[in-house]
């Protein structure tokens, strides 16, 4: 998926590995974590199979720099790729977790809801960041159409964040409720 995502921003325009990573922090970040040597080592592969064409750039005062573009066998992948049927993971690390959290106490997975709805309220609020960034690099693509893909992606996650708050709350309400019940015994 990583090597889909790099297409997909080369295809908007050519970029170095710096400008890759910048744009992937700005953009994809809220939904795909990506490491700089992930991304790196990336870009190698893509280029040993002609999807991207590397061309140094002589710099004055800095160090040369790489610049990336997107080939036309990289854009058919692409393309090939936006065509295949999804198939979503049914594998999500939280719920698989949360079916054993019966073996901890119930102060302690109080608290961990409570980190949990904390960090998705972090997360929450980094979409006005994400709002901004699109609405920027849409006027830099001068392109609605394919700005408007990247509002989708985050009105999804501002949405998921929600929920998932909302559930971390449902969760601690009858942890607690719980707790009253077997005081009461």
């Amino acid at each position: 998926m990583l090597k889909h995502g790099i297409l997909g921003l080369l295809n908007y325009a050519d970029m170095s590995g710096y400008e890759i990573l910048e744009t992937f922090k700005h953009s994809l970040n809220h939904f795909w974590n990506a490491q700089k040597s992930q991304v790196y080592r990336e870009l190698i592969s893509l280029e040993n199979l002609g999807y991207i064409r590397g061309t140094w750039i002589e710099q004055e005062g800095k160090p040369d720099r790489k610049m990336y573009s997107i080939t036309d066998d990289g854009r058919n992948e692409l393309l090939e790729w936006l065509s295949d049927e999804l198939k979503e993971s049914t594998r999500i690390p939280l719920l698989m977790k949360t079916f054993f959290l019966g073996e901890r106490t119930i102060d302690e997975n109080i608290e961990f809801f409570t980190r949990l709805k904390e960090a998705y309220q972090i997360r929450y609020r980094g979409f006005g960041n994400a709002d901004a960034s699109s609405q920027e690099y849409g006027d830099e693509l001068q392109d609605a159409y394919r700005s408007m893909f990247w509002g989708f992606t985050i009105s999804y996650g501002r949405r998921r964040a929600q929920m998932v708050m909302e559930w971390c709350e449902e969760c601690i309400n009858a942890l607690k409720n719980v707790r009253t019940d077997n005081e009461k015994i």
